[in-house]
């Protein structure tokens, strides 16, 4: 059973994830994540598992979060880890996360404290994003 008919026929889906594009909130093959379909309207900062059209093995199916809403019902989407993103319309959007499991604890992502996070998190994405192009220049020039 794929993710589309496992959210369909049971209206969630509990899976791990894997990659690190949504660290530090996930981490590969550790935390486990709980994904609904989409009953309400998505918002910005929602994160959401979409599909890849056209795209099967690893990436098929990636979970990011949205950054932007166009008048149109697509989404400007992008990894919490990653400084590149990608348009994705509402019919390709699975899910999404409603919560993460990380050993005992739960991180309920309609918390204040995961909003907090998320917030924090994308006020700080232009100096993290100055820092990897300054890093990605010194691993250029000293080979690294």
């Amino acid at each position: 059973m794929n993710f589309e008919e496992c959210i369909k026929k049971n209206g969630f889906l509990v899976y791990t994830n894997v990659g690190g594009s949504m660290l530090p909130l996930l981490r590969e093959g550790k935390d486990i994540m709980y994904i609904t379909e989409v009953k309400n309207r998505l918002k910005l900062f929602d994160a959401v598992l979409f599909r890849r059209p056209g795209v099967t093995g690893r990436g098929e199916y990636v979970l990011h979060r949205i950054i932007r809403c166009y008048p149109d019902n697509s989404y400007y989407i992008i990894g919490d880890n990653c400084y590149t993103g990608e348009v994705v319309k509402k019919e390709n959007i699975l899910g999404v996360l409603t919560k993460v499991k990380r050993g005992k604890r739960d991180i309920d992502c309609n918390s204040i404290t995961h909003k907090i996070y998320v917030y924090g998190w994308y006020l700080t994405y232009p100096v993290r994003y100055c820092i990897h192009i300054a890093w990605m220049i010194v691993r250029k020039i000293f080979k690294i």
